[in-house]
């Protein structure tokens, strides 16, 4: 691709290059041509070098305090400007917080359109083909845009970030933002942040996640218990969160979070394409179900038939014994 990717990349709340920054990256290669990062915000200079060590040739560093937080009015103007300074024939952002609100606000920007939720990406010669789930997770459509520049958003965990290489370096090119703190027209006033112990849903790479078949609040003890020693989370499907036997912040879905841990563990959970959905993407899924009929036993890996009750704390005590020794 002789015109490149450019990838706008996102920065952590520590400061640090997000994740998904990696995972664009590696994504950009697979398509070929050179890749250029975007950096927008403020504070993220000190990032380029990172972008540079996993593999971009060049980095856009716009560090500006009235970049700080997010706001459309600010960050709309200057990706456009970016976008077309660059040139580029593709554009990625992730499936984040930023992505979802920036790509189409950018695409409707450039006269061109977008991919949102991307889960691989391809070219057929110059033509971006981007494949993102549909009908609740249960199929796959493949997109192709006729615009000009071809933006998509990218899942997370849904491409590996290249090998890091310190030797490598990045052209660093560094840009005023040219936004006024009059010209927006949003003020964050306030900020409430979720509390969440341990890992964060997003972040596991083991989830172990309960469903109404647990039958009960008290019945998370023995899951909380499972996930800990395994370092992971507990998620939940939705009609326990509905009845409000756990969090609503845990919920897993189509009307909840996405996730792509390298191991779900379900655990009295039917399988409702609802759920599935929010699970497409993760390739080993260990179900535990009384029902041998339920639908989820069709999409695991391994499955469990029987009681949770007495499965889940026999398969807890195996994980102790083994890491102990």
């Amino acid at each position: 691709m002789p015109n490149g990717v450019l990838v706008f990349g996102e920065a952590a709340e520590d400061g640090s290059l997000a994740p998904v920054t990696g995972e664009l990256i590696g994504a950009a290669k697979s398509l070929g041509g050179p890749v250029t990062v975007a950096l927008l915000g403020a504070g993220v200079e000190g990032l380029a070098g990172e972008c540079g060590a996993l593999g971009a040739d060049k980095v856009i560093v716009v560090d500006d305090p009235v970049l700080k937080d997010y706001l459309g009015d600010a960050y709309v103007p200057v990706a456009e400007r970016v976008c077309k300074e660059s040139g580029a024939a593709v554009v990625l952002l992730g499936q984040t917080m930023v992505g979802r609100d920036l790509a189409p606000r950018l695409a409707a920007r450039l006269g061109t359109a977008v991919a949102m939720d991307c889960v691989e990406l391809s070219l057929n010669g110059d033509k971006l083909q981007a494949t993102r789930p549909c009908y609740g997770g249960s199929a796959r459509a493949r997109y192709s845009i006729n615009g000009t520049p071809q933006i998509a958003t990218l899942r997370a965990k849904v491409y590996d970030p290249p090998a890091r290489d310190p030797s490598h370096q990045a052209e660093v090119v560094k840009q005023p933002a040219g936004v006024s703190a009059d010209s927006i027209r949003v003020r964050i006033i306030g900020r409430r942040k979720e509390e969440v112990e341990g890992v964060r849903l997003e972040d596991a790479t083991v989830i172990v996640s309960g469903g109404r078949g647990v039958g009960g609040p008290e019945g998370f003890q023995s899951l909380e218990e499972l996930a800990k020693l395994m370092g992971g989370a507990v998620g939940a499907s939705r009609a326990v969160c509905d009845l409000g036997w756990y969090p609503v912040a845990t919920q897993i879905g189509l009307t909840g979070k996405v996730v792509t841990p390298d191991l779900y563990i379900a655990v009295g959970i039917s399988g409702a394409s609802q759920h599935m959905a929010g699970i497409s993407q993760v390739k080993n899924i260990v179900a535990i179900n009384k029902d041998p009929e339920a639908t989820i036993f069709k999409s695991s890996r391994f499955g469990i038939v029987g009681d949770w009750k007495e499965i889940v704390p026999a398969f807890t005590e195996k994980v102790r014994e083994l890491k102990a020794g």
